[in-house]
């Protein structure tokens, strides 16, 4: 199925409007007690969903922005988050071909090991620089709960956004263009 360009556009102003509203709804004032638990990192769940079904929608400069401005809103160290989920993003870009074949428990697992990776590296950054950081319990469990909320993204984004991965004639149809 080809669709124009105009498309893919859409397509992206959607990944950048979905990554808003969930910057949106993180920094609602809901609630005034803190949380017991901490909060998925959604927005990092939601990119690497997109960057796995389709990659032409999440180019990696508006990775790099929608990252960014999160870091800057949420106010974390500015750019490191955003560099480890670019460099994320960019392995998983280059080994979806490859999951292909592995299933959703094969992608799911893949992902579950960068989203570790981003986590571990950003710790292990912070503390390089003496940075001060969140305990490691709540990050812990952040992390996992970002990884065990992996499949309802993945199920929104094939069900709602209509997301789904490139056949291999969508594939070459793409590569094509490029």
């Amino acid at each position: 199925m080809d669709r124009p360009a105009s498309y893919n556009w859409a397509m992206r102003g959607l990944y950048a409007v979905l990554s808003f509203a969930v910057l949106f709804l993180h920094l609602l004032p809901l609630d005034a007690q803190p949380d017991r638990w901490p909060f998925p990192d959604v927005l990092i769940a939601l990119t690497f969903a997109w960057v796995l079904r389709r990659p032409d929608y999440v180019p990696t400069l508006l990775v790099a922005f929608v990252i960014l401005m999160a870091d800057l809103m949420l106010q974390r160290p500015p750019g490191l988050l955003a560099a480890l989920v670019v460099f994320g993003a960019a392995y998983l870009r280059a080994a979806a071909p490859g999951m292909k074949d592995t299933g959703f428990v094969g992608e799911w697992m893949s992902v579950g090991v960068v989203i570790a990776m981003v986590f571990l590296m950003n710790r292990v950054v912070l503390s390089i620089l003496s940075v001060q950081q969140a305990a490691f319990w709540p990050v812990l469990i952040q992390l996992v709960l970002t990884i065990a909320f992996y499949p309802v993204i993945v199920l929104l984004t094939q069900s709602v956004f209509g997301v789904h991965r490139l056949s291999a004639a969508d594939a070459g149809a793409v590569g094509g263009r490029a």
